[in-house]
């Protein structure tokens, strides 16, 4: 079944651009695109009236690619146009960085827009990404991302990097909350939704999503006091609640999703044509 899931307050004209950058990708590296979602503001539940268009992708090369001693490039980008952000990874890449702790593909394949993708690849790739997900890396991953961009807010006071460090303290949030899982939803109003919030906090965010959501340029400013100290508490207790992974062993991870890798790239390949010249019994003839 293919997938597509497009807001109808996304730029329908932005959108098709979207689709032919896709179908161009594909067109001219010879590969085939296996989900294409949005990646950016727009899909994390806080976008502004000129919010970029970041389509991110994952896509399987012909076999040729993955067989030849030249290693190829692992990342196809199209050039920045406007609003539009659209580039995506190799699967053999992507599968490399979840098994090393990295959540951007957790997060592509949680996104809630869909340009276009197959449901069943990726519902193969999210049951992998849960099975070999370091959950304590993935959550160090939000942990160092979310303070980078705390600091940043702090020298420059713009707004904006307000919500770039909520939405990885509510992912750690989330995560505390649910102790089994490994995988959290990108999206910042299903991630409060599921997590137990003091109302002044949801109050606080709510406020601030619809400042975002009327204005081009939110300008500097202070972070509302319950926004700054549930920041703040997160970022300190996921230190310890999740601590730094010691010498794992990566082996089970590697070989699931080396297999998982071997299984998606050979059914993506075109069907080898019969030789011609070979009579019933296989025998070549002039």
């Amino acid at each position: 079944m293919s997938l597509r899931a497009i807001p109808a307050s996304m730029d329908p004209t932005v959108v098709g651009s979207i689709d032919r950058e896709l179908d161009q990708v594909e067109r001219e590296n010879h590969v085939s695109i296996r989900l294409a979602i949005e990646s950016g503001s727009r899909a994390w539940g806080f976008p502004s009236p000129d919010s970029d268009y970041d389509c991110r992708f994952v896509y399987v090369a012909r076999l040729e690619t993955y067989l030849s001693p030249w290693r190829a490039r692992d990342v196809l980008e199209t050039p920045l146009a406007g609003l539009l952000d659209v580039n995506g990874w190799d699967l053999a890449k992507a599968l490399r960085l979840l098994v090393q702790g990295n959540a951007v593909l957790i997060e592509w394949l949680m996104s809630p827009i869909v340009y276009r993708g197959d449901a069943q690849f990726r519902g193969r790739l999210r049951a992998v990404a849960e099975d070999v997900a370091d959950r304590n890396k993935v959550a160090r991953h939000y942990l160092h991302l979310g303070a980078k961009q705390w600091a940043l807010f702090d020298r420059a006071r713009s707004l904006k990097k307000v919500f770039y460090s909520l939405r990885p303290a509510m992912a750690l949030r989330w995560l505390r909350e649910h102790p089994g899982a490994t995988v959290a939803p990108m999206h910042l109003p299903t991630l409060m939704r599921q997590c137990d919030l003091p109302a002044d906090l949801v109050a606080a965010v709510a406020e601030l999503t619809e400042l975002k959501s009327r204005t081009r340029e939110m300008g500097g400013g202070t972070a509302p006091a319950p926004i700054a100290a549930f920041i703040a508490a997160e970022f300190d207790r996921a230190a310890d609640a999740f601590p730094k992974s010691g010498s794992r062993d990566s082996a089970r991870a590697r070989a699931i999703t080396a297999e998982f890798f071997r299984a998606e790239a050979l059914a993506d390949q075109p069907q080898p044509i019969e030789p011609i010249g070979q009579d019933i019994g296989g025998d070549a003839f002039l």
